[in-house]
């Protein structure tokens, strides 16, 4: 890129059930915190750029440009997108054109208040075939899960372990979120909690399994990096993006065991920052379920295909803060992921985002990676639907 775009601020919401609060309420809260890090005013941004899935359907605003516009009192061009991640590609395009210097990214959500009918929303969204088939949100993961045992011929004791390591990942996930104030669940779970509610639903996954429906917003400020240094002396740079598209109905693909829009992404990705898969060390997944993490893993290179839960059963065993990838760690949603932080879904990349900033700036708090290797580099998928669509961020603090 010519003009390298540089986060300077951010800031987010908790993640969790914010019945009592409008979306005005939540963005703006995160904007403060945002706000509160830089000299940054809301007269110093050229342009914003909004997320979010279902505010027209939710809290029957048709016109999320003129919410912002209402609620930031600027007219300055305004768009909006489904995911954080869609976003903000629309506004590093923005600043790598040299058209803007300053624009603010934010993500919003408010699931919880169409509660009786978010389920039905969500399948449209992943799968509309399959959802006049009778198929729910979940089914989708457990036919992933499905094909990949047999694909790779996974059985027996074997099976089993996968089994275990699945659940693993949704108490490594707990065990993060309970060091981060943001996180709608900040309580630990046993493997034993995992396996209760996959009896208890008689399916292969249960509750534990899977991330819930959240409220929540999530704001960051980005620049040039000539003019990041005005605000800080600790810019976290996009150093590479890419995004790619599959089918929409999951059925029908050619491979039911992995994402090629991750693959796609995470390759070109690469390209772009001029990094290898090696100088990442941190990296924050979409783990809508626990099954998403585990292929996630091998979708973006870290793992071997077919054999990530073997990694993943190993490092748990006595779990150190990380997976145990070739001698190397590999630090994995230290915020709790969707899992345990949340996923109010115009604002779950948002989190990640500030994740990632927050760990490259070294201000992350109690759950702050320490690495014997200077942390420089980390990495972040979000997908929309159901593996239908990948972006991939590679950010740098160099």
């Amino acid at each position: 890129m010519h003009i390298r775009p540089a986060m300077v601020a951010a800031g987010r919401t908790r993640f969790g059930e914010h019945y009592e609060k409008e979306p005005e309420t939540l963005i703006e809260e995160a904007w403060l915190k945002a706000s509160a890090e830089t000299s940054i005013e809301r007269k110093d941004l050229e342009a914003c750029y909004l997320s979010d899935y279902f505010l027209p359907i939710t809290n029957k605003l048709g016109l999320e440009e003129g919410f912002l516009s209402e609620l930031t009192e600027l007219h300055v061009p305004m768009e909006v997108t489904r995911s954080f991640s869609s976003a903000l590609s629309n506004a590093c395009n923005a600043i790598n054109a040299g058209r803007y210097d300053m624009v603010l990214v934010g993500g919003i959500e408010k699931m919880t208040d169409r509660w009786d009918k978010i389920r039905d929303d969500l399948m449209l969204l992943e799968d509309p075939w399959s959802y006049y088939a009778g198929c729910t949100p979940e089914a989708n993961h457990e036919l992933l899960l499905r094909a990949y045992t047999k694909k790779y011929g996974i059985s027996g004791g074997d099976l089993e372990k996968l089994y275990i390591a699945l659940a693993q990942i949704s108490v490594k996930n707990h065990l993060h979120a309970t060091k981060n104030e943001y996180a709608q669940y900040q309580r630990k779970i046993t493997v034993e909690n995992v396996l209760n509610a996959r009896k208890e639903a008689r399916k292969l996954l249960g509750l534990y399994d899977y991330a819930p429906v959240s409220d929540g917003a999530a704001i960051l400020v980005l620049t040039s990096d000539k003019v990041a240094k005005s605000f800080t002396d600790k810019p976290v740079h996009v150093l590479g993006s890419s995004s790619a598209t599959d089918f929409l109905t999951f059925p029908a693909r050619e491979d039911l065991t992995h994402f090629v829009v991750s693959k796609l992404a995470m390759t070109n990705a690469l390209k772009m920052a001029g990094v290898s898969l090696s100088d990442l060390h941190l990296v924050e997944l979409y783990d809508q379920s626990t099954v998403m993490e585990m292929v996630s893993l091998e979708d973006l290179g870290f793992l071997e295909a077919g054999k990530a839960w073997r990694s993943i059963y190993e490092s748990c065993q006595n779990y150190d803060g990380f997976y145990n990838v070739d001698g190397k760690p590999l630090y994995v949603n230290m915020n709790g992921g969707l899992k345990a932080d949340g996923n109010p879904l115009g604002a779950t990349g948002g989190a990640q985002v500030f994740e990632l900033f927050k760990q490259l700036r070294g201000e992350a708090c109690d759950r702050q990676v320490k690495s014997d290797e200077e942390l420089k580099h980390g990495c972040m998928l979000e997908i929309e639907g159901f593996g239908t669509k990948g972006y991939v961020y590679i950010f740098g603090s160099d």
